[in-house]
């Protein structure tokens, strides 16, 4: 038999990454705005804030991706009142598929979620340094245990994303299959988890075991212990220990509420409880995370790494 090759089409190609990064933003932070000749998404992943784009001004809430087009000025502003979570991702594209999210507002849905959720696990052990420094201008390789295969993955992960997009709101819309979710940027895999899950937001204010969660989500104490293994690799208990910190940390950047009021608002013993918790999951005091986000937001925070404009990792 005489077998023939088929050179793949690359309708969406990315050249090259520029930044990387997973906001918690305060909810007065500001930022004076920039405007660089290469693609940069934005998604909200919590809360809500306003994009500037040229001369618009949008307002995002949660599940949220906005394109901002090379030479494009864009900002991003705080309402005061909810501190948001936001992925961002700077990068090259040269193919002509992409005029088509210029000027673009877009909704994720459960597997680009997920995807976006990769692209933050690789990152985080492909390069060096903090992904929500919001001033960091070049990523850094990580030379002492790089995961193998991290820079190939975020490019996959990244170019499935634009065209998963594409199909659905520029192209005839295919069906998207399921994917497994990560944390942030969580996805719903089934509905049992999806029950699980809102039934803990619902209650983080509370001190729930796993008896409590297995009665009133229908769910028998094995299987909620495999699920959770399976999709975060802890228990459920340990889970909803992040989630409550999560909640913390928004709670913190919100500044609204003191350290007692948010350890009494999540349901806590004691304020001495709720410090010793939040130091063991962030390896930070309340009080050190507090003063980390706003040496970041006042560009007071050192750096690593060298720092050179627009550097890309291609």
């Amino acid at each position: 038999m005489a077998y023939k090759s088929i050179r793949l089409r690359t309708p969406l190609l990315v050249q090259s990454i520029i930044s990387i990064h997973y906001f918690d933003y305060m909810s007065d932070f500001s930022f004076p705005g920039e405007s660089h000749d290469f693609w940069e998404l934005l998604c909200v992943d919590k809360g809500e804030i306003d994009a500037v784009a040229g001369e618009q001004r949008h307002t995002l809430k949660r599940g949220s991706i906005i394109f901002h087009q090379p030479n494009e000025f864009h900002n991003v502003i705080t309402n005061g009142r909810t501190a948001p979570s936001l992925v961002v991702i700077a990068f090259e594209c040269h193919s002509p598929s992409m005029d088509a999210f210029r000027g673009q507002i877009l909704t994720v849905q459960e597997t680009e979620s997920a995807l976006l959720a990769q692209i933050i696990i690789e990152a985080r052990q492909g390069f060096q340094g903090r992904l929500d420094n919001p001033y960091q201008e070049e990523l850094v390789r990580n030379s002492e245990s790089p995961a193998f295969g991290a820079e190939q993955l975020i490019r996959n992960y990244l170019e499935e994303l634009l065209i998963l997009l594409y199909r659905r709101y520029f192209a005839n819309p295919l069906p998207v299959p399921a994917k497994n979710p990560g944390y942030p940027c969580l996805g719903r895999p089934n509905e049992t988890y999806n029950r699980i899950l809102r039934y803990m937001e619902d209650h983080i204010n509370e001190q729930l075991t796993i008896e409590t969660i297995c009665k009133n989500t229908l769910v028998s104490r094995s299987r909620l212990q495999k699920l959770f293994q399976e999709l975060h690799g802890c228990g459920v208990i340990e889970f909803f220990t992040l989630m409550k910190i999560d909640t913390a940390k928004e709670l913190i950047r919100s500044n609204q509420l003191n350290f007692t009021q948010i350890a009494d608002r999540l349901g806590y013993t004691s304020i001495h409880y709720f410090s010793r918790q939040f130091k063991k999951v962030t390896h930070m005091t309340p009080s050190e995370y507090a003063t980390s986000i706003r040496l970041l937001a006042e560009n007071r925070f050192p750096k690593s790494g060298p720092q050179k404009e627009g550097q890309s990792v291609s």
